[in-house]
């Protein structure tokens, strides 16, 4: 099967968040398993520097814009068999600082840059010279590719042109614009109302490609119901409902080769399900690091994460602090960054508690393995997450979760509640400060119990959730789309 993908990030040279990780670990699965993969990204500053094996593919190429016709050309590299990454060079566009935005503000002309993005992705998916039979295309910034081959096709310029899927890896990014930036693809205006790329009077991007694509996915069983319900549909849950049978929900996966707990340039010590003393020694390293006082009795937490309200940062804020006001036992540890409402909440109370709180603002991915590693738990107090990872990687690493039952983190975690047998976290369905404090209280309460605390790491590490074994869920759907089942 001969598949592209069309995606805006790509782990490891652009992310901003799963997505990236997402899109190569699945490409790479989809390559080892014996499919033909190409990927199109942009080329964004620094990606040339730090990967001289990229080549200019030598194909030049002029894409009408608007009024304007801009030029741009192709990179490539094959890291592996069946695997070729195309890079979109165009450096008015995407030689930039960042990916979407700089300093939290949006550029400006986003629309044009990811309709040039759109357009070269089907450019690249015509001309490859074996026939595509699915063309992937990954949240809003592909969101306009959908329509554009069914433009193609249904004007006779494309006879043969591949299904089209497209995943939602967050519905609350649509891509809105003003209705002046559908010029930008050079259709018909027919197609702006006709096939509803309009919404309110302007363009949402992500819209166009739920309406058009063949298919449709997203990243967790639940969040694919979620969405489908006002509280979670972000506006656009009437046409989900209305394609809810062209809908599946995939969980994500985890590269075992880099989320490793062996063979981990990140860490000091080496242990797993069967020599998990590494485990302690890690923590100690952790604390010791962290400048907590090394303690094996007392519970560490961890949370690697964006500031934001999505992640529920501001109900781990007060629930610590209601625990902490109660005179529990436990430590904590932070990295990320966001709001700075939220990062000066935090600061103030690592000096609060300085023997109980570690706050590192910022992010480094050396560290996050570590806060993994030698954490007791895992904080994910998201109020809504359609798949999250660290949660993933914590079941790998040992680390019990816990977790607001909410999408992917629901479909993951299994609570004593569900299965005594398999348990592998804890759950606590409402987004109040109040419920995650009572969750940690119970954190507390199991590492007190040794033997039930050591049940619920070793089932959370050998439950296997790959990206070989997520893959196949993804050939399951393309094959059912190619055959029209």
């Amino acid at each position: 099967m001969h598949i592209v993908h069309a995606a805006s990030e790509l782990h490891p040279f652009s992310k901003t968040g799963g997505l990236a990780d997402m899109v190569g670990a699945l490409t790479q699965a989809l390559a080892r398993a014996g499919h033909q993969v190409d990927v199109v990204t942009p080329l964004y500053r620094g990606i040339r520097a730090r990967h001289p094996g990229l080549k200019p593919a030598q194909w030049r190429f002029d894409i009408p814009l608007g009024s304007a016709l801009v030029s741009g050309e192709f990179w490539k590299l094959e890291p592996e068999p069946n695997l070729t990454l195309w890079f979109v060079d165009q450096p008015e566009f995407f030689d930039r600082a960042g990916i979407y935005n700089e300093r939290n503000v949006d550029y400006p002309d986003n629309a044009a840059r990811f309709c040039f993005f759109a357009k070269a992705a089907v450019l690249l998916t015509r001309h490859l010279p074996n026939p595509v039979q699915v063309l992937q295309c990954h949240d809003w910034q592909a969101g306009l590719v959908p329509m554009l081959v069914r433009e193609a096709h249904d004007s006779g310029k494309w006879h043969v042109a591949p299904k089209t899927l497209l995943t939602i890896h967050n519905l609350a990014y649509q891509g809105w614009f003003p209705a002046a930036a559908f010029g930008f693809t050079n259709l018909p205006s027919s197609w702006f109302y006709r096939e509803s790329a309009e919404a309110y009077q302007q363009l949402n991007c992500l819209k166009a490609g739920l309406n058009l694509s063949d298919a449709l996915s997203t990243v967790s069983p639940r969040y694919a119901r979620e969405i489908c319900t006002t509280e979670f549909g972000c506006g656009l849950d009437p046409l989900l409902r209305r394609r809810e049978h062209e809908l599946i929900g995939i969980l994500n996966g985890v590269d075992y080769d880099e989320w490793n707990t062996i063979h981990n340039p990140a860490l000091k010590h080496a242990y797993d399900v069967s020599h998990p003393a590494g485990k302690a020694a890690n923590k100690a390293e952790l604390q010791k690091e962290l400048g907590l006082p090394i303690d094996a009795v007392v519970p560490l937490f961890t949370n690697i994460t964006r500031l934001t309200d999505q992640k529920g940062a501001d109900l781990q804020l007060a629930a610590l602090e209601q625990v902490l006001a109660t005179g529990e036992k436990l430590q904590f540890g932070l990295l990320g960054s966001g709001d700075p409402v939220l990062e000066a909440g935090y600061r103030a109370l690592a000096l609060l508690h300085p023997e109980r709180i570690a706050v590192r603002i910022g992010f480094d991915p050396q560290l996050a393995h570590r806060l993994e590693a030698g954490a007791d738990f895992y904080l994910m107090p998201s109020r809504f997450e359609p798949c999250g990872l660290n949660q993933l990687y914590s079941l790998r690493y040992g680390t019990i979760p816990v977790v607001r039952a909410t999408g992917g983190l629901d479909d993951s975690v299994v609570d004593v509640r569900e299965s005594a047998e398999t348990a592998t976290g804890i759950k606590f369905s409402e987004p109040t400060s109040e419920a995650l404090a009572h969750a940690i209280r119970k954190a507390i309460a199991l590492y007190a119990v040794p033997e039930l605390h050591a049940h619920y790491r070793t089932n959370g590490m050998l439950a296997d959730f790959s990206w070989e074994r997520q893959a196949r869920h993804y050939v399951s759907l393309y094959e059912n789309l190619i055959h029209g089942a």
